[in-house]
């Protein structure tokens, strides 16, 4: 009985071993495969020669019509979800509107002292500015 167990035991660890290196073999395989596809089309730079003030400035203009490139062929797409969200920002306040009101009434409830203290140490700070804005509008109204 215990050649038995014995013979399992070593029939286990050679199907284990064999699996462990049919893996190994695997995972070597694809590391391979994906390692000389990744690095294919990369070409070696010569930074010295990349960064002189002639290349580098010919390198910046080419990289800049590349983006102004890009960013004209996606213009309308652009404008389009700029004004998708425009809409969209707008239908979600109209109809959250009387939340928001909510809100803001009870939120000025509950911070009334807290406001009112922020509000007076704001103008003590910036008394001399606001005054200034002030003439300067009422000299403009006289005018």
């Amino acid at each position: 009985m215990s050649t038995d167990l014995e013979e399992l035991k070593r029939l286990r660890e050679e199907n284990f071993l064999k699996h462990k290196k049919k893996k190994r073999d695997y995972y070597l395989k694809s590391k391979e495969k994906t390692s000389k596809t990744k690095y294919k089309d990369y070409k070696e730079i010569d930074y010295s020669k990349e960064l002189d003030s002639d290349n580098f400035t010919k390198n910046i203009k080419l990289i800049a019509k590349k983006q102004k490139e890009h960013v004209d062929d996606r213009k309308e797409q652009i404008l389009k979800k700029m004004s998708e969200y425009k809409e969209k920002k707008q239908t979600y306040y109209q109809e959250n509107r009387e939340k928001r009101l909510e809100y803001d009434k009870t939120y000025r409830e509950k911070k009334k002292d807290a406001l009112k203290e922020y509000r007076k140490a704001y103008y003590e700070k910036n008394k001399e500015k606001i005054l200034e804005r002030q003439r300067e509008k009422r000299k403009l109204n006289k005018e």
